[in-house]
């Protein structure tokens, strides 16, 4: 067979626990970020971003559920833009 007659791919099917009225997890947006992925984010180590939240006074957007540490994504842009006007005033 050529290219011409080729018969079209059949659709993937969907992964297991996804119906067909469910979004992939991929397509959900992330609301926030948890440490590695923040620190990432930003473009500093870990051990930098622990230090900047463990100063309260930084300001930089944290929630904590017991343990569980997590950027909000909007908040940390915000944050980050501030941080930009403060440095070039």
């Amino acid at each position: 067979m050529d290219a011409m007659t080729t018969p079209p791919a059949s659709p993937p099917t969907p992964a297991a626990g996804q119906g067909d009225d469910e979004a992939p997890v991929a397509a959900v947006p992330r609301l926030a970020l948890r440490p590695a992925e923040a620190a990432r984010a930003l473009g500093i180590s870990r051990r930098k971003l622990w230090s900047i939240t463990a100063n309260r006074t930084s300001g930089i957007p944290v929630v904590r559920f017991g343990q569980t540490v997590l950027y909000p994504v909007s908040e940390l842009r915000t944050w980050l833009a501030q941080q930009a006007e403060g440095a070039t005033e």
